[in-house]
Formats: structure tokens, sequence, C-alpha cells
């Protein structure tokens, strides 16, 4: 039984904190990111995935565009997993997520990810407790794998939305011409579906903390994208790597 309690941690940012002055922050931090990921790229004996998770709304899509937006394309992909293909599901869960993980040198972000089969599915009952345990522990054993034997760093986030904020970016979805194309009426319906979501979502942080999960409160887009760019930043640095030199005969 899942001891987390979403409803308990913040959605905003703490009182103390200033807008303009986080934003220059994370100027800054972008700007770093930009060197550090040309060292990843140049050494290419590590990676790093960045796993999102949230509720519709939450700011995936602006969180990726707005830290990752302006680093060097060629070192950087990102892949949104939906509903499972025909084909896909003809295979194991991880099937179409492992060959998506980041080769040497590059940073990868799943939108949304192998967390889904254990989520959504629970949700809405598609998948039982004992098959998610199942899941679970397969899923825990392929993070292990990656670290452990792909050199590669996994920064896991959940974006933490409160429902009062995702009401009113869902409606913003309805009358702002850019971003109309981002409406899914399906949306709403998956909102009335909030508590079980939060269930499902402290179960899966709890069981999968092996490589910590970050909660973002994700209600201020300026505070979310200063928290995820310091992650990234700190993991990078923590790699300690450097530029390969000219190999001599």
């Amino acid at each position: 039984m899942a001891t987390l309690s979403l409803k308990k941690i913040a959605t905003t940012a703490p009182k103390t904190s200033n807008k303009d002055t986080t934003k220059l922050k994370t100027a800054a931090l972008i700007k770093e990111l930009q060197e550090l990921q040309n060292v990843l790229m140049a050494s290419a004996t590590n990676s790093v995935l960045l796993v999102i998770q949230g509720l519709d709304a939450s700011g995936k899509d602006g969180l990726v565009k707005n830290v990752l937006g302006s680093i060097n394309p060629q070192g950087v992909t990102v892949k949104s997993f939906k509903a499972p293909t025909a084909e896909e599901l003809r295979h194991d869960i991880l099937w179409r997520i492992h060959k998506e993980t980041p080769e040497k040198g590059m940073i990868k972000v799943f939108n949304r990810s192998h967390y889904e089969d254990i989520l959504i599915t629970r949700v809405h009952g598609w998948c039982d407790d004992a098959t998610a345990t199942k899941r679970i522990k397969a899923i825990n054993d392929f993070e292990n794998l990656l670290t452990q034997h792909g050199n590669t760093t996994i920064i896991k986030v959940y974006l933490h939305i409160s429902q009062e904020e995702q009401h009113i970016r869902l409606k913003e979805r309805m009358t702002d011409p850019t971003k109309m194309w981002k409406y899914n009426e399906n949306d709403w319906k998956e909102s009335e579906l909030w508590s079980k979501y939060h269930i499902a979502y402290e179960d899966c942080i709890t069981q999968t903390s092996a490589i910590p999960w970050h909660i973002i409160p994700a209600d201020q887009n300026w505070y979310k994208e200063n928290l995820v760019a310091n992650l990234l930043v700190a993991a990078l640095k923590k790699m300690d790597l450097k530029y390969p030199t000219i190999k001599t005969l």
C-alpha cells in the first residue's frame, strides 16, 4: 500500500520564490546545459533518459520545448508513447520501450512512458493488481539494466498539477486558437477520475523508487522548468565527462 499522499504536496512554487529571478536562473542553467550536452555527445560514453509523466495539461510538451529546445538537436530526441498498436500488443509491454532507449552520447525524452502500462491501465481496470505487480517488477529490472549495463542516467519526473489549474488549461484549449489542436474532449472525462489517477501514481511512485522520482510542482511553468533544468544539469555534472583528446600513434 502506497504511503505517499500527493494531495499533501504543493503544486505551486514556495511563496518566497520570485518569478523573474527564477527565470534568469533557468536561462543560465540552459546555457550550462548546452555545454554539458556537447561534452556528453563528444565523449559518447554515457546517456540520459528523462522520463516525464503527468496528468493531462500538466505541461509535458511545454517543458520539453522550453528546457531542451535550444540545445543541439543532434543530441536529443523525444518519444511520445500513445496507445499501443496492434503489433505492439502482440509483444511484452517493454518491447516498444526498449528499442527507444538512448544510445551513448544522447539525451532521450520519454513524453509519457512505460509507466502508462501501470497507470491508465489500472485506473480503467484494464490491468488487475496481480498483473500490475508483475509489470512493476519488470519495469524495475528494466531500469536497473539501463543504469547498470548501459551507462544511462534515468531522471524520472512527475508533473504535479492541481485539478483547478488543469481545468483552466483545458478551457484555454477550447478558446485559444494556438492551443485548439491539443483539445481532446476525452481529457475532461479523464479528469473525472482524478482521485483514481492519484492513487495509481502514488502506488507507482512508491514501488518504483529505486531510481527516485522527482515530484515537480507544475501549476507555474517558470518554476517547473527551473527544477527540471536543475536536475538535468546536476545529472550531467555528476558524470564528470571530458572532451576526448587527439589520439596519437
